[in-house]
């Protein structure tokens, strides 16, 4: 069967890994379209744009400047006069200064948070492929069990009317008929809860991606064997895992926030020039001043703050690069567990179908009960459900495996 699209992708580790989209999976394009327009996926492309905003207001600074104007009315005491009363004015023009050094750091955590915005745009993104997935092959298995229950139930159906033909004959009993009647009874059961389980799941699928074409494939392919060592996979999924790297870009934030907490233990200096009026004109003035606060221990307490919130964040950053690595290392166990057990299923469902054929073409000869024969369908239909289901779980653990390595549907 030929794929949708074809993915070369690079060597890890002297290793090539070649993957190729599963013709049952939607275009790549249209998986695309509709994760972009993802409302979660939206919320995060606007946080870029506060972040954006957050950068200029940290590179800008809050330092501004300030105008204080005065007025007051001087009495000279004894006074002599009426001339001894002065309306008199003063006006100040100051700012606060970053001192040298403060700009650079406010600029990079500026850059920082919007760099940490992107990542979690990306995160939004891989989560929802994640989830895309898991419901679009949800959907795949509950399509399946509709189908193979569709099948079994035009079996019996067949086998019923070759029953009904053999007792209008007179070579078979009224309860050949009864069995077969009610064997057909129970797949048409299993076949209704199929198909109402298959119609909610590809609704929920409509609900929750809108635009995404539920619509049946034609073919599945079939599960290959996981190329490469789980190391390499590891690797693979670490270097390019969203979650590390919001971890990692928290981390390296808490450190420059520490480091400009740090810088703060030394206040920012107001320097200002005032000009007054004094008695009555009599005398001007023109100076200026510098204002410098007094550090006290709030600004210390502050740093130690944010050097304990940076260590913190380190810790997180271990935690999940230990998190990533565990699910990483169970997910290319499964993937690859899911193969071989598929392999042995396909293998039980060919053998029982085959012994399934064989007890109908015994019974048609009179060389064996119709209780066998039933016994034998069904264990036959239960083994051709099961290698289905295994089949869509080794290509879901497989195409997660290229999804979380960014080898599937890498959209950032």
């Amino acid at each position: 069967m030929k794929p949708i699209i074809l993915l070369l992708l690079a060597a890890i580790g002297g290793t090539g890994f070649a993957a190729e989209q599963s013709p049952e999976l939607p275009p790549t394009e249209i998986v695309a379209r509709v994760l972009r327009n993802n409302p979660m996926v939206q919320a995060t492309g606007s946080q870029i744009r506060v972040e954006e905003a957050n950068r200029a207001r940290l590179e800008a600074g809050t330092h501004e400047w300030n105008i204080r104007l005065g007025g007051q009315q001087r009495r000279s005491n004894p006074a002599t006069g009426s001339e001894e009363r002065f309306n008199e004015w003063n006006a100040a023009l100051e700012r606060p200064l970053r001192l040298p050094g403060k700009a650079s750091a406010d600029a990079e955590l500026g850059a920082a948070g919007v760099s940490l915005a992107e990542t979690a745009h990306g995160d939004a993104l891989h989560e929802s492929s994640r989830n895309l997935l898991k419901s679009w092959y949800l959907w795949l298995k509950e399509t399946a069990a509709a189908a193979q229950w569709a099948e079994q139930v035009a079996l019996l159906g067949k086998q019923g009317k070759s029953v009904q033909r053999r007792q209008q004959l007179g070579d078979a009993a009224q309860l050949e008929t009864i069995q077969t009647e009610a064997a057909l009874a129970q797949a048409e059961a299993q076949l209704a809860q199929a198909r109402v389980r298959q119609q909610t799941a590809g609704e929920d699928l409509r609900r929750r991606f809108p635009g995404l074409p539920v619509i049946a494939p034609a073919s599945l392919s079939e599960p290959t064997a996981i190329d490469g060592s789980e190391e390499e996979w590891i690797n693979a999924i670490l270097e390019r895992s969203h979650e590390l790297q919001l971890a990692r870009g928290e981390s390296q934030r808490a450190q420059m926030q520490a480091g400009r907490s740090g810088r703060d233990r030394l206040p920012d200096p107001t320097v200002g020039v005032h000009v007054s009026r004094e008695r009555a004109g009599e005398d001007r003035i023109v100076g200026a001043y510098i204002s410098i606060p007094l550090p006290g221990g709030a600004r210390r307490a502050t740093a130690d703050a944010a050097l304990a919130q940076a260590d913190a964040f380190g810790r997180r950053e271990a935690a999940a690069t230990q998190k990533i690595t565990a699910e990483a290392a169970t997910l290319y166990q499964s993937a690859s567990a899911a193969f071989a057990t598929w392999q042995a299923g396909r293998n039980a469902a060919e053998r029982l179908t085959r012994a399934a054929d064989m007890t109908a073409r015994a019974y048609q000869l009179g060389e064996g009960s119709l209780n066998d024969l039933l016994s034998a369908r069904r264990l036959a239909n239960e083994a051709q459900l099961s290698q289905r289901l295994m089949q869509l779980d080794a290509l879901e653990l497989r195409n997660r495996l290229l999804l979380d390595s960014h080898r599937l549907w890498d959209l950032d």
